[in-house]
C-alpha cells in the first residue's frame, strides 16, 4: 500500500477494504477510489457523491460513511500526466479493492485501446454484472417494461474483446491470412480474402465456467428462478457452442443438488405425469418425431433418458426439481426477440462478451434506456462499478444529464459493501422523484405534465424523498 496515487495523499481518516478465504472485510469507513470520467461525467459525479452519501448517513445514522478518494482516468488523466490511464490509478483500484467510475471517452486514434477494456483486463474483473429492471414512472416505449427484471453476467475478458487482431494489409494479417489459406483450409472450398482484416475470437473453458459459477451462485444467493446461457452455437460451434457445453458442465458439477437443467426436467416431468412411461416413450415426449429420426440418434436419446431418470429421479422427482434453480440456454438472435415479447420469461443471463454487450444496452432500452443503467466489473476480490453509458460531451458541465447511471452503479456498490439498506434507500428515493414527475430532460420529454431539473436539483430531490 503507497502514501498517495498520481501525488494525491491517500486519505487518512478511512481504513483499506480487505479480501481473504473468498471474502471481502468492509470497515466501517472504507477508502473508494473514484475515477469522476469525462463530458458529463463531473456533473453526474458530484450529484451521485452527494446522493450516496446521503443514503450511507440516512441508513447508519453516521455509523458508516465512504471515504471518497479520487483517482485520475480519461481526459483529466491526459492532461494532468499525458496518460490516458496512468498505473498508479490501477494500483489504487487493485490496493483498495473496490471503486467506481464515470462514463471514459474512447481516445480516438491507432493502438489505443477503450479505457474500460483496459481496466477489467488488468484487474481480471471477469464479470461484467448488469442489472435491468423497471422503475415505476420511467418512461418507456414498451406497454409493460415491468415485466423485464434481469441480471446479465457478460464475460469481460475473452471473445473479440480481447484485442487479437490485425489490420487489413499488416504483415501480421497476410502472414495469419496466408497461414490459414495454405494450410489450415488447404484441401477446402473455404477461403479467407486478401484484402480481409483479421481478428481471433478466443473462449476459453477457464474464462466460460468461472463466468457461469459465478451467474448460478448469484442466482442462488438471491432466490433467482432460472439462468440462461445465452450463445450463437450454431454457428460458431467450437467458441460459443463450447461456451454452452462448458456453461453446462460447471453448473452439473458445482451445483447439482440445487439445480435441473431444462432437458432434465422435460425427462424427469414426464416420469412425474405418468410413472408407467418406458423410456422409449418418455424419450418421444422429449423429442416429437423421433421415430423419423435415425436408429443411432435414437439410441443415444434412449441411453440420455436412462442415464437422467436413474441419477437424478430420486433426487429431483416428484415435483422436487421444481423448486430448483432451472439451467436453460438459448440462441443469441432468439433472446433478444424473447426479451421482448416474453421478458417474465427470464431471470439471470450468463453470455459471452460481445452478446452481453449488445444485449444488455437492448434490455436497458426497454425500461428507459442507458440513462439509469448500472453496472458492476467483478472478478475475484476486486470490483469497479461503472455508468454504462457514454460521455456526451456536448451536454458536459451543463448541469443537464441523468444521473441515474452512476448513482445506481453506486448501489451495487453499497450491495456489494453489504449495505442494502442504505441501496434500498437510495433506489427507494429515486424512483418517487421519477414518479413526481421531477426528472432531467431525457425523461422529461417524453412524459406529460413532468418538470424538467437540472441534474444537481434531481439529486436534491432524491434526498429529501429518503426522508
Amino acid at each position: 500500500m503507497k502514501d498517495s496515487y498520481n501525488g494525491v495523499p491517500v486519505p487518512k481518516d478511512g481504513s483499506v477494504i480487505t479480501y481473504h478465504s473468498g471474502s471481502f472485510l468492509i470497515p466501517d469507513n472504507p477508502i473508494i477510489p473514484y475515477i469522476e470520467g469525462d463530458g458529463t461525467g463531473r456533473d453526474i459525479w458530484r450529484a451521485a457523491q452527494r446522493v450516496l452519501d446521503a443514503g450511507i448517513k440516512r441508513s447508519f445514522g453516521g455509523k458508516r460513511r465512504i471515504v471518497w478518494y479520487e483517482v485520475f482516468g480519461g481526459e483529466k488523466a491526459y492532461r494532468k500526466f499525458n496518460d490516458w490511464l496512468p498505473q498508479e490509478t490501477v494500483d489504487a483500484c487493485r490496493d483498495f479493492r473496490v471503486s467506481i467510475k464515470g462514463p471514459l471517452t474512447t481516445p480516438i486514434g491507432g493502438g489505443i485501446r477503450s479505457l474500460n477494456v483496459t481496466l477489467r483486463q488488468t484487474l481480471d474483473l471477469y464479470a461484467c454484472q448488469r442489472p435491468v429492471k423497471y422503475y415505476q414512472g420511467v418512461p418507456s416505449m414498451m406497454k409493460h417494461p415491468e415485466k423485464l427484471n434481469v441480471v446479465i453476467f457478460r464475460e469481460n475478458t475473452e471473445d473479440v474483446y480481447a484485442g487479437v487482431e490485425w489490420k487489413q494489409g499488416s504483415d501480421g494479417a497476410k502472414k495469419i491470412i496466408d497461414f490459414i489459406n495454405n494450410e489450415m483450409l488447404a484441401g477446402t472450398k473455404k477461403h479467407i480474402r486478401e484484402d480481409s482484416g483479421i481478428g481471433i475470437k478466443p473462449i476459453s473453458v477457464f474464462g466460460t465456467k468461472r463466468l457461469v459459477y459465478r451467474a448460478i451462485q448469484y442466482a442462488l444467493d438471491n432466490n433467482r428462478r432460472m439462468v440462461t446461457l445465452v450463445h450463437k452455437g450454431n454457428i460458431m460451434k467450437f467458441t460459443e457452442g463450447a461456451f454452452n457445453e462448458w456453461g453446462y458442465e460447471i453448473a452439473k458439477a458445482s451445483f447439482r443438488d440445487h439445480i435441473i437443467t431444462e432437458r432434465e426436467s422435460w425427462v424427469i416431468g414426464n416420469k412425474d405425469a405418468n410413472p408407467k412411461l418406458t423410456i422409449e416413450q418418455n424419450a418421444e415426449l422429449v423429442e416429437p418425431g423421433l421415430s423419423l429420426a435415425n436408429e443411432d440418434f435414437r439410441k443415444k436419446l434412449y441411453a440420455e433418458v436412462k442415464e437422467t431418470l436413474d441419477r437424478l429421479y430420486e433426487s429431483h422427482g416428484n415435483g422436487k426439481w421444481k423448486k430448483m434453480l432451472m439451467v436453460n440456454d438459448r440462441i443469441a438472435d432468439s433472446i433478444f426477440q424473447q426479451l421482448i415479447v416474453r421478458p417474465d420469461e427470464y431471470d439471470v443471463l450468463a453470455t459471452p462478451n460481445l452478446n452481453g454487450d449488445y444485449l444488455s444496452d437492448a434490455a436497458a432500452a426497454q425500461v428507459g434506456g442507458l440513462g439509469i443503467a448500472p453496472g458492476g466489473n467483478i472478478g475475484d476480490g476486486y470490483a469497479v462499478f461503472e455508468a454504462t453509458h457514454g460521455t456526451a460531451p456536448k451536454y458536459a458541465d451543463k448541469d443537464m444529464v441523468n444521473p441515474g447511471s452512476v448513482i445506481l452503479g453506486g448501489c451495487m456498490l453499497l450491495g456489494h459493501l453489504g449495505w442494502t439498506e442504505a441501496a434500498q434507500k437510495i433506489e427507494s428515493a429515486m424512483e418517487k422523484t421519477i414518479q413526481d414527475k421531477t426528472v432531467t430532460y431525457d425523461f422529461e420529454r417524453q412524459m406529460e405534465g413532468a418538470k424538467k431539473v437540472k441534474t444537481s436539483e434531481f439529486a436534491d430531490l432524491i434526498i429529501k424523498n429518503m426522508e
